[in-house]
């Protein structure tokens, strides 16, 4: 379905500081194509750059510490090196007239000790079911995580304001701070990971809170979008009173002039209800909704016309350097070749063909 050139998705939109030149988001995903210390290969700079169409691009999730980066070869945020591994992908989009917001997270008891470096850590003792990737890229069962100590979680909440500062040192727009999918921050937002009895079990938005003060002290809340997934139950992920949960995350967020909510709405098969839900969220935490999940251009265009903010793609993005212009024309997209999304090189990364090579 071809779409006017004046139809909803395609104009402009404030978020925070940054102003969209479309609706249309590229969401954030993992490639597995950094090296082993968490530096950011130079092929991203073209990958990213391909798909600077995109109102924002959102990168893939990228470790503040070493503790948080649980998968193989994924990058980091943390240290001069990876800083300067990421400027030439900032620099790259900016000069396609793009704008990136890096995602930043910590991946908890989603980690496996020889990736970093010791137990796995967690708001509670608590394993998920089912296996992790080590850094041999061997499949195990996930570890048993340690608890981490009252005393130690502020020190981890810092380390995302620190991200945060190094993401902007690299040429970023913004951070996006990742508290979906079941890592450290959505472990401590449900009651299925999270049984602790101190402060951060009475209070289980408590660490989400620490978080956001700590990155707005480093860069101001007009550069910090959130991500929260309330029904993804991917990584073992379980609450026994979701909507209320993910109410007081929204809760959370409120009055803190954070540049974007943005939700994915995976495991949720009814979009109505997540479209009705996530932008009750939205209105709860008084900041622009971005949604995502299994999208087309016709059915993104309805849900700006609803008042969402922006619709972000995944996959179509990631087949599609050029999805802007398909959507817009109607044209057929690629598809997506699944068996090189993480096995590195510029197979199935840099040489998707774009419409005038297609």
């Amino acid at each position: 379905m071809q779409l006017s050139e004046t139809a909803p998705l395609f104009s402009t939109v404030k978020l925070g500081s940054i102003e969209l030149k479309n609706r249309l988001v590229m969401a954030p995903m993992t490639r597995s194509r950094a090296d082993a210390d968490g530096i950011q290969i130079p092929l991203a700079a073209t990958y990213y750059s391909q798909r600077a169409d995109a109102g924002l691009i959102i990168t893939e999730a990228t470790a503040v510490t070493k503790q948080g980066s649980g998968y193989p070869v994924i990058p980091g945020i943390w240290n001069d090196a990876q800083v300067e591994a990421w400027k030439p992908v900032a620099d790259a989009i900016h000069a396609k007239g793009g704008l990136a917001f890096l995602q930043i997270f910590h991946t908890g008891r989603i980690a496996h000790s020889t990736l970093v470096g010791e137990t796995p850590v967690a708001p509670s003792a608590i394993a998920p079911n089912g296996e992790t990737m080590t850094a041999t890229f061997a499949q195990e069962s996930f570890e048993l995580p340690r608890a981490l100590s009252t005393e130690e979680i502020p020190g981890i909440a810092a380390a995302f304001g620190v991200a945060a500062k190094n993401a902007i040192a690299a040429g970023f727009d913004g951070v996006e701070i990742h508290g979906a999918n079941g890592y450290l921050i959505d472990q401590f937002l449900r009651d299925g990971s999270n049984q602790r009895t101190d402060a951060y079990g009475e209070d289980r938005t408590l660490f989400l809170k620490q978080v956001l003060d700590s990155v707005i002290g480093a860069i101001g809340a007009e550069k910090v979008g959130v991500r929260l997934s309330p029904w993804t139950p991917f990584n073992s992920m379980t609450d026994s009173d979701l909507e209320a949960t993910f109410r007081k995350a929204a809760t959370a967020l409120a009055g803190r002039r954070l540049a974007y909510l943005h939700i994915l709405n995976g495991g949720n098969d009814n979009r109505p209800a997540a479209e009705s839900f996530s932008l009750e969220l939205a209105e709860i935490a008084g900041l622009p909704l971005i949604i995502n999940g299994g999208y087309d251009g016709a059915a993104a265009n309805a849900a700006i016309e609803k008042g969402i903010a922006a619709v972000a793609f995944g996959i179509p993005f990631l087949a599609n350097p050029d999805l802007v212009k398909r959507i817009e024309k109607g044209a057929e997209l690629n598809a997506p070749d699944f068996a090189t999304f993480y096995v590195g090189g510029e197979k199935g990364y840099t040489d998707y063909p774009e419409l005038a090579t297609a």
